[in-house]
């Protein structure tokens, strides 16, 4: 998802993005730099720089469901911070120094 707002624009953010099941999936661009973006209170938390490039690092929508981040509970507990993360945490044996 980076090469759509990389390439194509330099002054936008992706909102929101939705995978498809089929050929077509929908990205929501925003220009942060637009002033009706700045002053809007509910939408101009995305002009803050800690939300630069959020498609990159799995923040959206689409991103959080490949990452398996969508459910809640003590069903879905294991699957935080990361898969990866859990799995090397359960996967790895730790032995003191000295037994």
């Amino acid at each position: 998802m980076g090469p759509v707002s990389r390439f194509l624009w330099t002054q936008v953010e992706v909102l929101r993005q939705y995978d498809s099941t089929y050929k077509y999936y929908e990205v929501i661009l925003v220009d942060v730099a637009h002033n009706a973006i700045r002053n809007d209170p509910r939408i101009n938390w995305l002009c803050n720089p800690v939300h630069k490039h959020r498609e990159l690092r799995g923040l959206t929508s689409a991103g959080k469901k490949y990452r398996g981040l969508r459910g809640k509970g003590h069903l879905h507990h294991k699957a935080r911070p990361s898969r990866r993360a859990t799995w090397k945490r359960n996967n790895t044996l730790s032995l003191r120094r000295y037994r």
